[in-house]
Formats: structure tokens, C-alpha cells, sequence
């Protein structure tokens, strides 16, 4: 422990190394817990339809169950081919049984997980708010990328995020607990409102209820006063996103683009930076 104070760049190359391994079991989470959780939909109404499902149907599925396959050929991954990045590189994105195309989505989290990891060591130094910042990071990579995907923020990553915030202002880490209880409140509330007032004008709903708890668990990690950074940043970054699909992809208009990746990274950029950001922003507008 000593060495890893006392040594900011041997701490930052194994937070790395930790952020690659962690990365390889977030790609096990984007993957798997939409799956899970359409199984319990499915469930859920088939209980209140009073159908009966059949429990042998399909073999268990959770986090830690099956061991990973390849999904065209059924090929059980071995260690060797899971080292993250390397294991990519050297099968040359391919599955060593079937030769089938690996999704360039695993190399790219295991990369950015990394490389985030790497970034909060660097800001944080070793101690408590490292581990915790760390956590925070790899909860919003998994939570954006299923976002991206499918259009879902599963509160089984939303939730528990809100309360862990909650928990870690109880030490004032990155806020106090009267900010971070407001920032929750306040967070949900202000989506909900736009949530509610855009359905009344249009009749349409513009956003997701995941949306709602993301910014409340932002909020709770973060404070009430980094709010409006989050705001402002994520929606600059959506609007500028939506705008370059538009133009360049010719994406329809009408097509609902995922906000929650957006917010992930502007929360993540307040929870590091927050502070000088909200110092600028506040010398510019008193001129």
C-alpha cells in the first residue's frame, strides 16, 4: 500500500491493467444483462397472464453463468483467448474455432475502460476516492454502452449507483450529504419535469424514465451544484451527435437517439473536473 502512494506512475500502469480486466467483465454485463432481464419480463408476464413458463427451456443465465461461448459456433472461450486487448490482437478479431467476426465492441471497452481507469488514478491519487471514482466509471461505461444499444438503463445499474453515491457523501468524498441528497432529488425531478411538460405539448414521450435515475445518480455523487454542468454538457454533446448523424449519416429525424451516454459522460467529466469548470463558467458570465 505504501508503494502504491508513494509511486503515482506504478499506480496509474496497474489501475490500468485493473481498468483492461475490468473492462473484459463489463462486455460479460452489456451483454448478458439485457438478456436477463427480458427473462424476467417475460416472466413477470407470463405470472400476471397466469401462464406457465417452462423451467427447462433455457439453460441459466447470470453474470457469473454460463461460461462465455462464442455466439455463432457455441465455442466455449478458453483463458487464453480472454486476455483483454492481446487475446483480440492475436486471433486477429476472429474466433479461434468458426474464424466468425468478434464484435471490435470488445477490444473498444476493454480499451476505454482502461484508459478512464488510467485517468482516475492520475486525478485521484491511491486512495478511498480513486476506488470509488473507479466504480463510478465502469458502472456509467456499461450503463452507456447498453444505453447506446438498446435504448435501456437498467436500473439494476442506475439504482444501485444512486444509493452508493448516497453512501460515499456520508464521508464527503466528492460531496456532502445535504448536496448530494439535493442533487439527487433535484436531478430526477428536473428530467421528469422536461419528461412531463414534452409529453404534454407533443403528446410524445422524449425520453426514458432510466434517464430520470442516471441524472438523480449523478446528482448523489456530484452534488446539486454540478447539475447544470451536466445538463449543459450532455446536451450540447447529444445535440452535436444527433446533428452529425443527421448530416452525414441521413438518420431520420424521428428515430429516438439515446441520451443516457451522454449524461454518463458529462457526470463523469463533472465528478473529475467539475469545479474549474463551474469556476470558468461563473467568471463568464460576470464578464
Amino acid at each position: 500500500m505504501e508503494l502504491l502512494a508513494s509511486s503515482p506512475p506504478l499506480f496509474i500502469f496497474l489501475t490500468i491493467l485493473l481498468g483492461l480486466m475490468t473492462g473484459s467483465f463489463l462486455n460479460v454485463v452489456i451483454h448478458r444483462l439485457p438478456l436477463m432481464m427480458e427473462r424476467e419480463w417475460r416472466r413477470q408476464c407470463a405470472e400476471l397472464s397466469g401462464q406457465s413458463l417452462p423451467e427447462n427451456d433455457q439453460p441459466p443465465l447470470n453474470l457469473w453463468r454460463p461460461r462465455s461461448r462464442c455466439p455463432h459456433c457455441g465455442h466455449l472461450i478458453r483463458a487464453i483467448e480472454n486476455i483483454p486487448l492481446l487475446s483480440y490482437a492475436l486471433q486477429g478479431g476472429r474466433c479461434t474455432h468458426c474464424q466468425a467476426t468478434i464484435s471490435i465492441q470488445y477490444p473498444l471497452v476493454e480499451a476505454v475502460s482502461g484508459l478512464l481507469a488510467g485517468i482516475v488514478a492520475w486525478k485521484f491519487g491511491f486512495g478511498w476516492p480513486a476506488a470509488a471514482a473507479l466504480v463510478f466509471t465502469w458502472v456509467l461505461l456499461a450503463a452507456s454502452v447498453i444505453d447506446f444499444r438498446h435504448q435501456l438503463l437498467p436500473d439494476d445499474l442506475t439504482l444501485p449507483l444512486l444509493w452508493l453515491g448516497l453512501g460515499i457523501a456520508l464521508f464527503g468524498l466528492f460531496a456532502d450529504l445535504p448536496s448530494a441528497v439535493i442533487g439527487a432529488m433535484a436531478g430526477y425531478l428536473s428530467l421528469w419535469l422536461v419528461y412531463q411538460f414534452f409529453r404534454l405539448l407533443t403528446g410524445k414521450e422524449g425520453m426514458g424514465f432510466g434517464d430520470f435515475k442516471l441524472l438523480g445518480a449523478l446528482g448523489a455523487w456530484t452534488g446539486w451544484q454540478y447539475l447544470i454542468t451536466i445538463v449543459i454538457l450532455s446536451s450540447l454533446a447529444g445535440a452535436l451527435f444527433g446533428l452529425i448523424l443527421i448530416l452525414f449519416r441521413k438518420q431520420d429525424r424521428q428515430v429516438p437517439m439515446p441520451f443516457g451516454p451522454f449524461l454518463a459522460a458529462a457526470g463523469w467529466i463533472a465528478l473529475l473536473w467539475g469545479e474549474p469548470i463551474n469556476t470558468a463558467y461563473l467568471r463568464w458570465l460576470g464578464g
